[in-house]
């Protein structure tokens, strides 16, 4: 099943080649990376369109603007659809997710998962360098949405997964609002709402080295009030 790995980025120019890099050393001959560049102002773009051009198993998708993680990933999952991917895969571009760890995602789609969620929060799964009120709050949030969604999932807002392509054909992706880390709990739910298997593989998270975090307090608050709008609009079927 050919796989492409969506990687959005925005002022990457650190991680950029090295990610690149560590994704061809595990990808297989066919599988592809997909750079999604939303304009970034320190020349991650034009550093991508150079990788493109020496590396055969590179696209790159420019976005004039910086519109947030949700409206990049489902740019980047309509291209890598167009393109052919069977399994269309999500990680962030800091190596905070391990790229040595996308086979085993791939490997998790192809024996039967319809959503394989890198998580954090099941047996073996680690965040070895967050200290403890970091962790709880990050807990704390996946237990605030599991509860709220029912949805029996222990790591709703991880960013590292693997859909197949029935997924992202099934669920309504037009209808998709969220635009931060509440993009991916809206993903995970709609799945589990269409019956399709998820699958969870622990992962160990680190914390980036270069770079900046793009996580803020907006893209907090509104994972917060977005989590049971989803719940009741579920509920009223109008998700």
């Amino acid at each position: 099943m050919r796989a492409t790995v969506c990687l959005p980025t925005y002022n990457e120019l650190e991680n950029l080649e090295r990610m690149i890099d560590a994704l061809g050393a595990v990808l297989r001959d066919g599988d592809r990376v997909l750079v999604i560049d939303d304009g970034s102002p320190d020349g991650t773009g034009a550093l991508a369109d150079r990788l493109a051009a020496q590396r055969s198993f590179v696209d790159v998708l420019h976005r004039a603007t910086k519109e947030g993680l949700g409206p990049a990933y489902l740019a980047g999952f309509a291209r890598a659809l167009a393109d052919g991917a069977e399994l269309v895969i999500e990680m962030d571009c800091d190596f905070s997710h391990d790229p040595n760890d996308v086979p085993r995602l791939i490997a998790a789609a192809e024996a039967g998962a319809d959503l394989v969620l890198g998580s954090r929060y099941v047996p073996g799964g680690s965040i070895p360098d967050w200290g403890r009120l970091r962790r709880a709050i990050s807990m704390g949030g996946n237990i605030y949405a599991r509860l709220w969604l029912a949805a029996g999932i222990h790591d709703l807002t991880g960013g590292f997964r693997c859909f197949r392509r029935t997924v992202l054909e099934t669920v309504d992706l037009k209808a998709v609002r969220a635009r931060g880390y509440a993009f991916q709990i809206e993903m995970a739910f709609r799945a589990v709402l269409a019956g399709f298997r998820v699958e969870e593989v622990p992962i160990r998270f680190i914390d980036r080295e270069a770079g900046n975090s793009k996580m803020s307090r907006s893209i907090v608050a509104e994972a917060m009030w977005y989590v049971p709008r989803l719940r009741l609009r579920s509920l009223v079927g109008r998700l």
